[in-house]
């Protein structure tokens, strides 16, 4: 076929009268059209509709390359859509995508907000705790959701979370006749597909995370195997997050560092030999609404290290004995950033070792906070932390 064999077609709630032109010719021409029965329903498809089977899978699909198909999904098909999914499995030439204005775009154009200002989450199929990263004093969202009853569940979350004078719109039905905006916190009678935009204006200035490294201790459940703040504050400095770039957390206690390193916007590999702490990590994880960026591995660091994907980051929590550092050294890609602390004499002279033969640098922090001496204060030192840093 010279044209592409697959037409991605956005579908708003008022239906066909909602297409362009080239929707329109697209979706006549196709032999078969998948689509929730929704879509199908609204398309008025008839006898060509196939249902997206349950669980979702694109292999019915797939299977069609030698017919014109179409496929109808929500809105814009790749803004929380299904086309990222169909496409990474295709080549350009064979498909074409028509998208409609989506959810976001409609909440954003009925409440007057600017939809490059607000965050857009797809909480229909993702914990609510994705909110926890974002939402802070000013802050706008707009989340769809998967159904009435999480509307409820929602604003439960929000109160639980101290995210509760956040000023909430319900959005129900964008787009169709149907459509309803409702301002409030309790609802009934609600009409699905269902979005809540979310306005922080209300919220102190204390809610939400704050910015930058070094996270209060007391956020992370732990067992006291925990980088405390102002450490992790120097360690993520020297790691240097960015976006999208992957962490490898060895020894990880309770994830604190892979977790404000995900909050920068990375992705992190959690090792831990103790399946204890990788509850932890991984509860960590979920209250922060990072489970979607970070992975946890419970094992021995040297063994685990060989069967994972290449990091663009290392760090090495205190315990990094000479065996793992020469592992590491001869493992990792040439350019890798390696951040190891070391409280131990022991860990010390490994880490000195390793400076002599790599290079880098090699820093020692005395800390020291100031406490009660009966009516007086006084200093009371934490034990030293040397920290080498290196560029493999």
């Amino acid at each position: 076929m010279s044209d592409p064999w697959l037409s991605i077609i956005g579908l708003g709630e008022d239906g066909p009268a909602g297409l362009s032109e080239a929707s329109r010719a697209a979706l006549d021409a196709a032999e078969v059209v998948f689509g929730a029965p929704r879509h199908l329903a609204l398309a008025g498809i008839g006898a060509r509709g196939e249902p997206w089977p349950v669980p979702f899978d694109l292999a019915p699909l797939l299977v069609q390359r030698s017919r014109p198909v179409a496929m109808l999904v929500s809105g814009d098909p790749f803004w929380f859509g299904a086309g990222g999914s169909v496409a990474a499995h295709l080549a350009p030439e064979d498909w074409r995508a028509f998208p409609v204005a989506g959810v976001f775009s409609l909440a954003a154009a009925r409440l007057g907000w600017r939809i490059e200002a607000c965050h857009c989450l797809g909480l229909h199929a993702a914990p609510f705790a994705r909110l926890r990263p974002v939402l802070a004093r000013g802050v706008r969202v707009i989340c769809t959701l998967r159904d009435a009853e999480a509307v409820a569940a929602l604003v439960r979350w929000l109160d639980d979370s101290g995210f509760g004078a956040a000023r909430l719109t319900l959005c129900e039905a964008l787009g169709g006749p149907r459509e309803r905006i409702r301002a409030g916190r309790d609802w009934d009678d609600i009409r699905t597909p269902v979005a809540m935009a979310i306005d922080g204006a209300g919220l102190p200035r204390e809610a939400g995370l704050p910015r930058g490294f070094g996270l209060p201790d007391d956020l992370f459940l732990s067992d006291g195997q925990i980088t405390k703040a102002p450490v992790r504050a120097l360690t993520l400095a020297a790691l240097a997050p960015r976006p999208e770039a992957l962490l490898w957390d060895i020894g990880a206690g309770s994830g604190s560092v892979a977790i404000e390193w995900a909050l920068a916007g990375g992705q992190a590999l959690c090792l831990e030999r103790r399946a204890d702490r990788s509850a932890n990590i991984t509860a960590n994880a979920e209250a922060f609404g990072l489970s979607h960026r970070i992975r946890v591995l419970t094992g021995a660091a040297r063994d685990l290290i060989p069967t994972l994907p290449a990091p663009d980051a290392v760090f090495v929590g205190g315990g990094g004995d000479a065996a793992l550092h020469a592992a590491l050294w001869s493992l990792l890609p040439a350019g890798t950033r390696i951040v190891a602390n070391g409280v131990t004499l022991e860990t010390e002279a490994v880490l000195a070792e390793c400076h002599a033969r790599h290079g880098g640098s090699l820093l020692r922090v005395d800390l020291s906070e100031a406490t009660r001496l009966g009516r007086f204060r006084d200093w009371r030192a934490a034990r030293p932390i040397v920290q080498w840093q290196a560029t493999t």
